[in-house]
């Protein structure tokens, strides 16, 4: 396992490509609503990265199977729960959720972040979801602190969600960030208190709750990409970048522009 400690130099570059990727987030959701493909939030995101001098981390990355992924951003639709591809035949229809994750490389360190958006009215049991995996990765990001360990990180994720009976994905993690899009080490979204790598100053991790509505059974779709919940129910993300320090955590991506977008803080 390799992992590496960033300067305060790296760390503020990082925060660069985070910050972007907060905006980018914000600006594909000014355009999601009813009606729209997930083909035309991608093309959305594209210009916007490359337009503030970036590249899209996500477009072209190989997955086990040998296949590039095609989009820029990845697009997961109510019951997909990561990975979704952006395309011209999925529409968003009222009462949709939907998971947008985005990488951008900036001054060759990447950002990572992603949100679950609403379309339209959606029913409060699924706003429920929403509101508890958003509270989920803050838990987490209050221990995320150097002297904790990686477990104590998947403990109160965990703990947060199966309280409220919802399912937490096993198979998925976050991950360490860096020069890399993935580093060591894995973030689970499960564990015991205590367990695990040993957090240090300089580290820098994606955290990111992969919560379902019903059980946390995953499987691949026909695409090679697209990761559903088996029981068709809707599932949702939420991803922050964080610095590891010797107290709270510093959080390098942001949802604030989204936050304000949507007119709510939760």
């Amino acid at each position: 396992m390799n992992i590496f400690l960033k300067t305060e130099d790296e760390i503020e570059l990082m925060r660069e490509a985070n910050l972007l990727v907060g905006r980018t987030l914000a600006e594909v959701g000014r355009h999601i609503k009813e009606g729209v493909t997930t083909l035309f939030l991608d093309k959305i995101a594209e210009e916007f990265i490359r337009d503030n001098g970036a590249i899209s981390t996500f477009k072209g990355f190989p997955n086990p199977y040998g296949s590039p992924f095609p989009g820029s951003i990845c697009t997961s639709v109510n019951d997909i729960v990561v990975h979704g591809i952006p395309s011209e035949d999925v529409t968003l229809k009222d009462g949709d959720i939907i998971s947008v994750d985005c990488g951008t490389l900036l001054n060759g360190f990447n950002g990572d972040s992603c949100y679950t958006f609403c379309v339209g009215d959606v029913c409060e049991e699924v706003k429920n979801l929403l509101h508890t995996t958003k509270e989920a990765l803050y838990k987490g990001i209050e221990v995320a602190q150097a002297g904790r360990h990686v477990g104590d990180i998947g403990h109160v994720i965990q703990d947060c969600c199966q309280a409220k009976g919802y399912g937490i994905v096993r198979e998925l993690t976050g991950h360490g960030i860096g020069r890399e899009m993935h580093e060591d080490p894995a973030i689970p979204n499960y564990g015991k208190r205590g367990s695990g790598i040993l957090l240090k100053t300089g580290m820098c991790i994606a955290i990111e709750p992969m919560v379902t509505m019903g059980g946390r059974e995953i499987g691949i779709l026909p695409d090679r990409w697209s990761i559903a919940t088996r029981d068709r129910k809707p599932a949702a993300h939420f991803e922050h970048t964080v610095a590891i320090r010797a107290g709270k955590a510093d959080i390098l991506s942001s949802f604030e522009e989204i936050e304000l977008l949507e007119g709510q803080n939760f």
